[in-house]
């Protein structure tokens, strides 16, 4: 019986794609990160080389209001997403992650799609990155009520207007300002936001 395609090739590409570091870096404090756009540029070009589409499927959604300190509202939605890793021949792969985002308008459904497709990548190819030991949930347990440094970075990297930032301070606002580099990394895209975007 021959071996289903789709192992073969996430196989092959588990080989090829390497390392995907913190290779982002904020221009006015130097902080370095890594987010979406890098697992989707490093992926794409290996996953149409060895034929591999990746087809999203929402198994559960939950979304709600939220209100921050100063009364406004924040939509909160929690995506439980089926990824289905298909091969040229039909055969798949499924990946089952959960994702979470907030905004004070309509993008939070996107960020927790975005959420969700960036660690079922991470996972079901074993990416490495460049600070394994941090990264490792053995080395580092954060406050059940406190989101890890990495969800704080996501957050913040994707606030797109000054709204979006001023809506992030009013939820994590108090975790932000007590960590030295993630208010550094806050205020570096805080003048981004300011200027009109990154360069």
């Amino acid at each position: 019986m021959e071996t289903p395609k789709i192992y073969q090739s996430l196989c092959a590409i588990s080989k090829e794609i390497g390392a995907i570091g913190k290779d982002r870096k904020n221009m006015q404090q130097g902080f370095m990160f890594r987010g979406i756009d890098q697992v989707m540029n490093s992926l794409h070009p290996l996953l149409a080389e060895h034929g591999v589409i990746i087809v999203p499927e929402i198994i559960e959604s939950h979304r709600e209001e939220r209100q921050t300190k100063s009364g406004g509202n924040l939509i909160y939605t929690v995506h439980t997403v089926k990824y289905h890793f298909t091969a040229m021949d039909g055969s798949e792969v499924c990946a089952t992650v959960i994702g979470e985002g907030m905004d004070s308008a309509d993008k939070s459904s996107n960020k927790a799609m975005a959420v969700a497709f960036k660690y079922a990548c991470l996972q079901i190819f074993c990416i490495p990155t460049e600070e394994m030991a941090k990264d490792d949930p053995d080395g580092y347990a954060p406050d059940e009520s406190r989101p890890t440094d990495e969800q704080l970075r996501d957050y913040i990297d994707h606030c797109d207007t000054l709204e979006d930032f001023r809506t992030l301070q009013q939820a994590w606002g108090s975790f932000i300002k007590t960590d030295q580099q993630l208010s550094a990394y806050a205020n570096g895209r805080y003048a981004e936001i300011k200027r009109g975007g990154r360069p």
